[in-house]
């Protein structure tokens, strides 16, 4: 059998510093070719997540995100006080800029035509503000900022839900003397709003990942605990969203399906509002989560929700919220340990206390491996290479015209799952895919199940499944796939959701795609 990668040894930071946008992408690619023809390698590479500025022009809904002038010295930089917001409630936008003045703008992310995005509100001058440094905590890592003067925006609330909607929202920067830019990110929710599907974002694992102020769970010394206080180091301010949440959210919005928005940390301390919708969604990469998060989801699941993991490498290693140090906010602070002895529960004489070990998922003493839920667990990466279709005749591939042995080009990766030993009752094997891992041969797989209650649980057992439904517009590549598109509208079908049903995040102009084409 093949032990997947230790997590410890794993990072996805850029290695390309510098070098030209088309320059990082033949890097990564020759790196990954590489590795993949030596026998035995042990070299590692990381995925280069793209800045907006990376984005293929062509792409005119991810092209509306671009930053003409992105800020990459930290001219102007920011965070908000809450991964998410409810209608009706305040966010405050805390921003660091040495410059006399900034405009804030805020936007919300859909399809809207083709434009990619609505602006919320008009540009709005403050005076700057140089922010103190963060404290840092030598024994955890933990980087946490306590910045002041934040723009307190009020996220209306009306009986109109196209009035400020549930969704993604950005508020953009812009350095009045410099022009220099970045983004802050956080989700609008909607908790009073019954939709078909729950489009979860994935900020813990953001955060994970996020080395601003130059600690990380991944960085060498790394981390024990990483905060929220702090500005997302990656895609200008938006994390991880760009580079695997995107697509999806692009994707259910131009087809008009009903959609409401979260994130993991609602997942955790929200979970009673899964049971609102027909199903909940978990998009890309979604590897942080709760004991809390897993029992919320399980017990959606059981009440009649279905799942769909559009991902890879999902509820892998488990972790716990403790509130801010700085502000007691709760929720605001990441602990992982990663490793059992390092972890104060783990010498807890209380089993209840003890099973919230900040290890593995699969690990001792939580035991509750990932593919108990969603029917694969992570293996290996890096990995590009195709999904192959092994059941064609399931319902998820009907009018997709795929038999078996097809393929769909370069949609498998970055990190891949596979079935392990702890399949769920009636679990279905429709994707078996080989890809070349240090001179061997493994498979990552695709499955499906479905519970004697009705509900259904996809996995995708990919990353990068999402992109085939709204291309990324990462150059090199195309990857938009109508089959992929065919199936994921079989799947939401199958959840009980429908296109064409919903305006919100289509205007001015709603375009239904196309069964096949």
């Amino acid at each position: 059998m093949h032990l997947p990668v230790d997590d410890a040894e794993k990072s996805k930071r850029s290695p390309c510093g510098t070098v030209t946008k088309l320059g990082c992408a033949l890097l990564i690619g020759a790196l990954i070719g590489v590795c993949s023809l030596l026998s035995g390698c042990t070299a590692r590479t990381y995925t280069a997540i793209p800045a907006f500025t990376d984005l293929d022009n062509s792409g005119s809904a991810t092209a509306a995100l671009q930053l003409t002038n992105p800020a990459t010295g930290s001219e102007i930089e920011g965070y908000a006080s809450a991964v998410s917001v409810n209608r009706g409630e305040d966010i405050s936008l805390y921003v660091n800029t040495a410059e006399p003045k900034y405009a804030i703008e805020v936007y919300r992310v859909g399809w809207y035509g083709g434009a990619g995005m609505k602006k919320m509100t008009s540009a709005i001058t403050l005076p700057g503000v140089v922010q103190p440094p963060p404290a840092v905590d030598n024994v955890s890592g933990i980087i946490e900022c306590d910045w002041h003067d934040p723009y307190v925006l009020h996220v209306p609330s009306s009986h109109e839900p196209a009035d400020w909607p549930s969704g993604i929202y950005v508020a953009k920067l812009t350095a009045g003397t410099s022009g220099k830019q970045s983004y802050i990110t956080f989700i609008v929710r909607d908790d009073e709003r019954h939709s078909d599907l729950l489009f979860q974002s994935s900020v813990t694992t953001y955060q994970a990942y996020n080395e601003w102020g130059g600690k990380s769970l991944y960085t060498k010394k790394r981390a024990f605990k990483v905060s929220f206080n702090r500005p997302y180091l990656r895609g200008h301010g938006t994390g991880d969203m760009l580079y695997w949440e995107l697509s999806m959210a692009r994707y259910l919005e131009k087809e008009g399906y009903d959609v409401a928005y979260t994130t993991d940390v609602d997942t955790h301390s929200r979970g009673d509002l899964l049971l609102q919708h027909k199903a909940f969604l978990s998009v890309g990469h979604d590897e942080y989560w709760s004991w809390q998060m897993r029992d919320n989801v399980e017990a959606a699941l059981n009440r009649g929700v279905s799942v769909g993991f559009f991902g890879s490498n999902t509820a892998y290693w488990q972790i716990r919220f403790e509130p801010s140090s700085i502000t007691g906010d709760a929720d605001r602070t990441i602990v992982c340990y990663k490793n059992q002895g390092a972890d104060p529960l783990s010498h807890s004489d209380d089993p209840a206390m003890r099973r919230l070990t900040t290890v593995k998922f699969r690990s001792h003493p939580v035991d509750r491996p990932e593919d108990s839920l969603v029917g694969v667990m992570y293996e290996s990466d890096p990995v590009q290479t195709d999904i192959v279709v092994s059941d064609a005749s399931h319902w998820i591939f009907e009018g997709t015209g795929l038999k078996n042995g097809d393929i769909l080009h370069d949609l498998l990766g970055y990190e891949v799952d596979r079935v392990f030993d702890h399949p769920p009752a009636g679990m279905q094997r429709i994707g078996h895919s080989p890809y070349p891992f240090h001179g061997d041969t493994r498979y990552a797989d695709m499955t499906a199940y479905t519970m004697p209650n009705g509900s259904t649980v996809f996995a995708a057992g990919s990353m990068q499944w999402s992109w085939g439904l709204a291309d990324p517009g990462l150059e090199g590549k195309t990857y938009d796939n109508p089959a992929v598109r065919r199936a994921t509208r079989n799947i939401l079908t199958r959840f009980g959701a429908h296109p064409g049903v919903s305006d919100i995040g289509t205007l001015p102009a709603r375009q239904i795609l196309p069964e096949i084409n």
